[in-house]
């Protein structure tokens, strides 16, 4: 398994997207655990989760239960970097809200230390901006548990350029990680992608499998026939593809089967020619 960094750890080129295992249509745990070690075992070292992945507020922070429980059936340690994120809520019809107040964001953390059973966590991602409150007062919020040492690292996700760049100036340079939207039908993000290649921040795409699968014919079939040209999955050659757009891309696909997984761990060997990146590009 290829490495890049988040912040000056290194961790597998492809990491797991825990959202699936823990939403509407989630697999039974049983399931859940054999996709989070066949993560492990294919040498994933990044998983990626957030206290609202869940059914509703009913059962808030099932996503991080699962992955700590599956981690220490596993026997992984430390070698394993766990994002998780808070700042979204979730509603008792199954509906999703946001509070990024400063308060809010501090009592999510400790919650998520509690759940992830650590002292401090990899990587803590203020999830998504709401409107009601300023960014700076929710990523000063994050600053703060980093200086505390509640977390080793401080991320955000779903920003545009310039609340990226204020994140970084509030967090003194020390924004590790943007993770945002990215994939073959929503490529919007390219901007962002761009400005954390500039300031060497990680770029994590998430649902970077959006528009594969049937929709490996888009745009005339490249994904698929780039994949085949290789003997892989259209969803591989996806993935491939951005890890090829800059060395700070760090693909998160989520999965709730063993298979899946371990085909996109597979994208990090594969190299993809100029031609090929430049083909799906465009596609």
């Amino acid at each position: 398994m290829r490495t890049r960094r988040i912040g000056e750890t290194e961790v597998s080129a492809i990491g797991l997207g825990g959202m699936p295992l823990s939403v509407d249509g989630r697999p039974d745990e049983q399931r859940a655990v054999a996709t989070i070690h066949a993560a492990l075992d294919a040498g994933i070292t990044l998983i990626d989760t957030a206290d609202a992945y869940s059914l509703s507020d009913k059962d808030f922070g099932h996503n991080e239960e699962l992955i700590a429980g599956a981690l220490k059936s596993y026997g992984a340690g430390d070698e394993i970097l766990v994002a998780t994120k808070g700042g979204h809520t979730r509603l008792a019809d199954g509906g999703w809200g946001l509070n990024g107040t400063a308060e809010y964001i501090k009592q999510a953390c400790e919650a998520s230390l509690r759940r992830l059973g650590v002292e401090a966590i990899g990587l803590y991602q203020f999830h998504r901006p709401d409107p009601r409150t300023p960014i700076e007062e929710s990523v000063e919020a994050v600053r703060d548990l980093l200086d505390a040492g509640k977390i080793r690292y401080a991320g955000v996700s779903n920003f545009n350029p310039a609340q990226i760049r204020t994140a970084n100036e509030i967090l003194g340079g020390r924004l590790a990680a943007v993770q945002n939207q990215f994939s073959p039908v929503f490529r919007s993000s390219e901007p962002e992608l761009e400005l954390c290649a500039e300031l060497g921040i990680a770029f994590l795409p998430w649902s970077p499998l959006g528009g594969i699968g049937k929709a490996g014919r888009l745009g005339g079939g490249v994904f698929d026939e780039v994949g085949a040209a290789h003997g892989v999955s259209p969803q591989r050659a996806c993935l491939a593809w951005m890890l090829a757009k800059a060395d700070v891309v760090i693909p998160i696909p989520g999965s709730s089967r063993p298979e899946s997984i371990r085909d996109s761990a597979a994208a990090a060997e594969l190299v993809l020619s100029p031609d090929e990146v430049k083909k799906l590009d465009t596609a």
